[in-house]
C-alpha cells in the first residue's frame, strides 16, 4: 500500500473539499475521516478525480453542532491510521490577535492522537 498525500485543501459553503494523491499506481479508493475533538464526522464522500489516477476528491460536510466560538481545528485521515494526512482550521466569534491560538488547539489534537498511539502500543507489547 502507497502512502497518501493531501494536496489541495478549501471550505465552501459549509463543506471541506480535499484532493487526495497516491505515490502509488493503481492503489485502491482509500477510506478517509475527518474528525474533530477525536469524533469522527459523519457524510464524508470521496470519489476518483476525472483523468486522474491515484487521486480522489473529497468532501466533509461540516456539521453545525460542532461550531462554536472558537478555533476548531479538523484532521484529516486515512482510516485505521493515526497519522494526519492534514488538517483544517475555522475561527468563529470574536476575532482573535494571533494565530498562535490556532496553533495550539493543533497541537493539542496532535498530542491526543499520540496518546491513543502510545496507549495502544503500551497495550500490545505488555509495557
Amino acid at each position: 500500500m502507497g502512502s497518501l498525500t493531501l494536496i489541495e485543501n478549501a471550505v465552501r459553503a459549509g463543506v471541506w473539499h480535499g484532493v487526495i494523491s497516491a505515490d502509488a499506481a493503481g492503489q485502491a479508493t482509500p477510506v478517509i475521516e475527518v474528525s474533530h475533538l477525536g469524533k469522527v464526522l459523519p457524510g464524508i464522500s470521496i470519489g476518483a478525480v476525472d483523468g486522474a489516477a491515484g487521486r480522489w476528491v473529497v468532501s466533509q460536510p461540516i456539521p453545525a453542532e460542532v461550531l462554536c466560538d472558537g478555533v476548531l481545528t479538523f484532521l484529516v485521515r486515512e482510516a485505521g491510521r493515526e497519522a494526519a494526512l492534514g488538517h483544517f482550521t475555522i475561527l468563529t466569534g470574536a476575532a482573535i490577535a494571533e494565530d498562535m491560538v490556532a496553533e495550539i488547539d493543533l497541537l493539542r489534537a496532535e498530542l491526543d492522537l499520540l496518546k491513543r498511539a502510545f496507549r495502544r502500543h503500551c497495550l500490545e507489547s505488555g509495557a
